[in-house]
């Protein structure tokens, strides 16, 4: 967030930035999303709803998994959620107590570890060292260690791009449920990957609490809209939490949203440019000294060993947008511990942009 608010004074003074900092989409939601909420809002339909959802959304959820994973989930364990961050507070706050220990990899998305300890929870980081995905090896040596209470993980992740293989990933979920460690699976990068199919974790138990949103493969990251499935115990718990501190999502994101699901055409255009990007920085990064951290399976991340250039990522984060306009991540935030050795790369811009900001780089590291 520092970095992003440099770059907009930067672009505020008539410098000509280039993000690649911030995870979002440059592509506005699709057209019939955008036509369900201009009808929506003629129509006056900006209320309170049922606190889990309006009951065509939470269907249109329901089919999407039927259709896209070969799961029968039904509507009545699905929440719709006030993007996936609430659905993190709701699901924390369901599911632990304050001085539980709960597990996540570093690196790992940073609003984990600040929205667990707001809570009061233990955060457990496990350093994946040089792996690149939370295992049931992992988990279980966390375990062992100190007993846990739950695991939450990504898969494709935010910073790396990583995909949990089908196999590893039910062995970790099998393993969580075997040790009696609740699960949290955050999906909301699934129809980003790249090579081979979506494997939820919900194929592997019907015990596990799925989280996913409408803001990265759909392009809707303001209208703040997303999911969970719940485990049948949890639902009335997540609904009498949410009512207090949410009441709803928001009436006008929710009906807009049921369109999503039919703009597949229109969306998978978008993840085509991301494809063509990710070939790019797959090639030009590690000719400019960024080493790829991770396998760029997903998502539309590259994360970057940079110790090639720098010991201190967020002073080079720094001077590269103050000097080349170029705006990227530091890695301080997402893995406190080794963080200052990485940076993470957004490509979900335009084609030329990435270009031209590789372009930049390279002459100003020369």
């Amino acid at each position: 967030m520092d970095i992003l608010a440099e770059a907009n004074s930067l672009k505020a003074e008539g410098h000509p930035v280039i993000s690649m900092a911030v995870g979002q989409p440059s592509d506005p939601a699709p057209a019939s999303v955008r036509e369900a909420a201009a009808q929506a809002l003629a129509a006056g339909r900006i209320g309170y709803t049922d606190t889990l959802g309006i009951a065509g959304l939470r269907r249109a959820i329901s089919l999407h998994y039927f259709h896209h994973y070969g799961l029968s989930i039904p509507a009545t364990r699905i929440a719709v959620t006030t993007g996936s961050s609430a659905a993190f507070n709701l699901a924390f706050l369901a599911m632990f107590d304050p001085g539980d220990r709960v597990a996540i990899a570093a690196p790992g998305y940073p609003a984990y570890r600040n929205i667990m300890e707001a809570l009061g929870l233990d955060v457990v980081e496990i350093e994946l060292e040089g792996e690149a995905y939370l295992g049931a090896g992992h988990l279980k040596a966390a375990h062992e260690a100190k007993p846990l209470k739950g695991v939450l993980f990504a898969s494709p992740a935010n910073p790396t791009g990583a995909v949990i293989p089908a196999d590893d990933l039910r062995a970790l979920v099998e393993t969580a449920h075997e040790l009696g460690i609740a699960v949290i699976s955050d999906e909301i990068y699934h129809r980003l990957v790249y090579a081979g199919a979506d494997v939820s974790a919900l194929s592997f138990g019907s015990d596990v609490t799925v989280i996913n949103s409408f803001s990265k493969y759909y392009c809707m990251t303001g209208w703040r809209i997303g999911w969970m499935v719940l485990p049948e115990r949890l639902v009335r718990p997540v609904e009498r939490v949410a009512q207090s501190l949410y009441i709803s999502a928001p009436e006008l994101s929710q009906i807009a949203a049921v369109e999503a699901f039919g703009a597949t055409t229109e969306l998978d255009a978008v993840k085509e440019r991301y494809a063509l990007n990710r070939e790019l920085l797959m090639r030009r990064l590690p000719e400019l000294g960024f080493a790829l951290a991770a396998p760029m399976d997903g998502a539309f991340y590259a994360y970057c060993d940079v110790s090639r250039l720098t010991n201190d990522s967020m002073d080079f984060a720094r001077r590269m947008l103050a000097e080349a306009h170029v705006a990227a991540t530091p890695g301080r935030d997402f893995d406190p511990l080794a963080g200052h050795r990485t940076m993470r790369f957004s490509y979900a811009g335009s084609h030329d942009d990435m270009v031209t900001a590789l372009e930049r780089i390279e002459h100003w590291l020369r």
